[in-house]
């Protein structure tokens, strides 16, 4: 999707690229599958959402935490804002 402005609605983000989009109040659903591409994009007052095998690797973590493995859980989350930048 290309230039596109998207306004309260719900996008389904797997396996999409998206350049140079704009979403305005939408709900952003992310379910597992190939991550989404973004290029450009602006975001303003969106609710991202993790559905499918995407809110399964969420709870999954969860329970890592509570069953003691703090550090490969905080390893992780590292990795994830470490590749962000």
């Amino acid at each position: 999707m290309a230039s596109t402005a998207y306004s309260h609605q719900t996008v389904a983000l797997d396996g999409q690229t998206f350049v140079d989009c704009e979403f305005n109040a939408c709900r952003l659903v992310y379910a597992g599958g190939e991550p989404p591409r973004f290029d450009g994009c602006r975001f303003d007052d969106c609710d991202w959402r993790l559905e499918g095998a995407a809110s399964d690797t969420l709870a999954y973590l969860k329970v890592m935490w509570a069953a003691g493995a703090k550090t490969r859980v905080q390893a992780i989350i590292k990795d994830v804002t470490v590749l962000a930048r």
